[in-house]
């Protein structure tokens, strides 16, 4: 028999080592394969997705997307226009010149007029909120008679802010819209429950709806003692209210106690301070009491009613509180409302170079705030800062247990000084000093 050869002949098994060969050869295909296949889905995603930023076309300052139709495109023609016309309600004579400060001012002002007016027209769009022209003729009319006494008035007005007829109406058309956003997004909000205003009811019982104890008071009220003392023996004699209506205007001196015979309503003892709060507190109902020297006054007074504590019943102010969480509900929504349409819009508008603005989708914030000192950021300044802004925005943490339905901030920490010696202590601390650390010479 001959020598057996190394390779598997025909029809024989392959030897194990060789199987797996093969399997592990497959799979690097199948691998790569799948990578490819991958790629090519991401690609499709990204494109479908709008992940890469659409050129702004030739003759334009910004581009928005999913914009009415005709409205998405910013010319510069537009921009040129409306840049002269925010110069002129800047204050200035004429159009600032490129590259200086105030110019790019101006320019922020004209492009965001421009920016925001597309995004309202396109959200009133998606909201299905049309605004006919009796509409805007109507609130343009209100205007004119708010602010122009006079025809030659708002005619002065067109040509110094440099506005034609035309702009003022899309002017006074995106207030309409503004306006019908609002309402419509604030009649969204469903009224409280009876559950929820139950709930805001108890907890503010104490403090917004009980009335504290208070006294009703007849006061004569004089800078010269000697007045008040002959008020005082006056009134001595007969302290009916018909002698205290002849008293009080001639002797006092305080406008508030001339009338009404000196009278004072429902005064709550947490106003006053000693020694009137003692006095007045401590007298019966019908004694003179006084002269009483208070704030570089002299007083003389009688209690007249003492008025019990009260606590408001629900009933009584159901439709107050209804009235105002509604009110509450609706200005969260709107604000809610706010930043989802700014993210929104923001996202589908593309400004061509030189013309970004912060809202636009490729803005690119500075990397220092424009109002900090340049010293803040200097390594060794020749002129130190005396005020820089905090590298991280503080937090302001609510007290455990002040988180409400009705209050949904919470109550803000207090912030209190360090106290004496705290310093100190926490070097020792960090030294291994004190009693945590067993280094301390307690006793001594």
């Amino acid at each position: 028999m001959g020598a057996k050869s190394g390779k598997p002949g025909r029809g024989r098994k392959p030897t194990a080592k060789a199987a797996a060969s093969k399997a592990a050869g497959r799979s690097r295909l199948a691998l790569i394969g799948f990578a490819v296949l991958f790629v090519g889905l991401f690609a499709a995603y990204a494109i479908a997705g709008g992940l890469t930023q659409p050129s702004v076309p030739a003759g334009d300052v910004a581009l928005i997307k999913s914009a009415p139709e005709g409205k998405g495109n910013i010319s510069e023609e537009e921009f040129e226009r409306n840049l002269e016309a925010a110069a002129s309600q800047s204050g200035a004579k004429k159009t600032p010149k490129p590259g200086s400060k105030k110019y790019e001012e101006v320019k922020e002002v004209a492009l965001v007029e421009l920016i925001e007016g597309v995004w309202l027209r396109g959200q009133a769009e998606e909201l299905g909120i049309t605004v006919t022209e009796k509409q805007v003729e109507t609130e343009l009319e209100q205007i004119k008679k708010t602010n122009f006494p006079t025809p030659a008035a708002y005619k002065e007005f067109l040509e110094t802010s440099h506005l034609t007829q035309e702009d003022v109406n899309d002017r006074v058309e995106l207030q309409v819209i503004t306006q019908q956003i609002q309402t419509t997004v604030s009649n969204e909000v469903p009224p409280p429950t009876k559950a929820e205003i139950s709930a805001y009811y108890d907890e503010e019982k104490a403090s917004k709806y009980t009335v504290k104890p208070s006294r009703d008071v007849r006061l004569v009220v004089n800078k010269s003692k000697a007045k008040v003392e002959e008020a005082l023996a006056e009134l001595e004699k007969d302290n009916s209210p018909a002698n205290w209506k002849k008293v009080a205007p001639k002797f006092s001196s305080d406008p508030t106690t001339k009338t009404q015979g000196g009278l004072q309503k429902e005064i709550p003892e947490e106003l006053l301070q000693e020694p009137l709060k003692k006095d007045l507190y401590g007298a019966a109902t019908g004694e003179l009491i006084g002269p009483v020297k208070y704030q570089g006054n002299y007083f003389i007074f009688e209690v007249v009613k003492l008025n019990p504590e009260k606590v408001k019943s629900l009933s009584e102010v159901e439709k107050e509180i209804s009235s105002q969480l509604q009110q509450e509900n609706q200005q969260a929504t709107l604000e809610e409302f706010v930043a989802s349409y700014q993210s929104r819009w923001r996202a589908r508008t593309f400004c061509a170079s030189g013309f970004e603005v912060k809202q636009c989708s490729n803005y690119k914030p500075p990397a220092h705030p424009a109002s900090a000192p340049a010293a803040c950021y200097e390594a060794h300044p020749k002129t130190p800062a005396t005020a820089c802004p905090a590298p991280v925005e503080p937090i302001k943490p609510a007290l455990p247990g002040t988180i409400t339905p009705q209050k949904k901030e919470g109550e803000p920490f207090v912030q209190r000084p360090r106290p004496a010696g705290a310093s100190e202590g926490v070097k020792e601390a960090q030294l291994g000093g004190g009693a945590a650390g067993g280094g301390g010479e307690a006793g001594e």
